[in-house]
């Protein structure tokens, strides 16, 4: 074993909402836990419900914007910032502007739709 892995074809989470997920490090591509790497391309008035997840997510912003509604507070994430939101905190992401969001997700333990705890 050589002490690392080379990923070079990470895993195109489906969508049904035009969002672009490719996962680079995790439970879908491979098969790990600890945590998730992704990188995202979210289209212009793209959004998702409210989440309270289970996993710390660190999302460091590319280009475009990124809206994240947390605690009652409305920030707007700009290229080359960065934000983590703890596990158990009530948080929505949206791109409601006119230009895509590129953006790579960061998530300890490894994302999972059975622990991201998405409101319908």
């Amino acid at each position: 074993m050589p002490g690392y892995v080379l990923q070079k074809q990470p895993f195109v989470v489906p969508t049904t909402d035009g969002k672009l997920i490719e996962e680079h490090f995790g439970r879908a591509s491979t098969h790990g836990e600890g945590f998730s790497i992704a990188h995202m391309v979210a289209p212009p008035q793209w959004s998702e419900p409210f989440q309270t997840p289970e996993f710390d997510e660190v999302t460091i912003l590319l280009s475009g914007q990124k809206q994240i509604e947390v605690n009652g507070e409305r920030l707007v994430l700009q290229p080359g910032e960065t934000i983590l939101i703890q596990r158990g905190t009530r948080v929505r992401y949206s791109n409601p502007f006119d230009e895509p969001a590129e953006y790579w997700s960061v998530c300890v333990p490894a994302f999972s739709p059975t622990t991201v705890h998405r409101e319908d």
